[in-house]
């Protein structure tokens, strides 16, 4: 097994589990099925084709800045002819003046994460190559989401989780009084002393008309690292760290 060590930050994310068309939620942290639509984007996989070949990868996410929720409003159908707008569940149209549909999308603002991907070496290769020069845009949820660079930190031959806990720079906290910093994990292996859920985010199909999901156990937990991977004086040096991560050996 290998893996790579992807940071996943922008102004906005959103990682849907319970998505309806008026109503769009987002999880506090990476979804699994957004991570595997992130790298299948990458790879120019299109929709609707078979997902399974990212079954073999397990991911570990460390929450670096769990980010503000914040819920935008959006409208469908404003100022279209009848028949152009958006259709009823029966097939028609809404009447003349009453066509505009509210949603309500909910996204985190500033949150940055930090996700160890690990799996067999061939594919974990192709997916490295693939997020160097992406076949098409990347993003963290939804298109209007884009990521922040780096996106890709790291390609590893040893533990991605390791790296997490040990080498790649959190955003700048204060340090507890033993010089270390507790920082939120989330996992697929099991452990003691965590927090369990289920999320239904494993995808099967992802296409145009049709999605269709596998549940998941979550383990989430709180870790202690050293306080030198958020000992920044200001944003500058956060970003020069993790240049510096990202350039140096595995």
């Amino acid at each position: 097994m290998t893996g790579i060590v992807l940071r996943l930050a922008g102004p906005l994310q959103s990682w849907g589990e319970h998505s309806t068309f008026a109503e769009r939620d987002t999880l506090r942290f990476p979804t699994r099925s957004g991570i595997t639509g992130l790298l299948a984007a990458a790879q120019g996989i299109s929709r609707g084709q078979p997902l399974d070949r990212y079954d073999p990868l397990t991911l570990t996410v460390r929450v670096d800045r769990p980010g503000t929720l914040v819920r935008d409003f959006h409208t469908a159908g404003g100022g279209l002819p009848r028949a152009r707008t958006v259709p009823t569940a029966a097939g028609g149209h809404r009447p003349e003046g009453t066509a505009t549909v509210v949603t309500r999308r909910w996204y985190l603002s500033d949150a940055v994460f930090t996700v160890a991907v690990e799996g067999p070496a061939s594919l974990i290769e192709e997916i490295a190559t693939a997020l160097c020069a992406p076949r098409w845009q990347p993003y963290l949820g939804r298109r209007s989401c884009p990521p922040d660079q780096p996106l890709l930190l790291k390609v590893t031959p040893d533990d991605p989780v390791r790296e997490l806990r040990e080498a790649v720079p959190l955003p700048a906290r204060r340090a507890d009084s033993d010089g270390l910093v507790a920082v939120e994990m989330i996992s697929e292996t099991p452990a003691t002393t965590v927090a369990h859920t289920e999320v239904s985010d494993i995808p099967e199909v992802l296409g145009r008309y049709e999605r269709r999901y596998r549940s998941r156990a979550v383990y989430r937990t709180y870790v202690r690292v050293p306080a030198a991977l958020a000992s920044w004086r200001n944003a500058t040096a956060y970003h020069q760290a993790l240049h510096n991560y990202s350039r140096s050996s595995a």
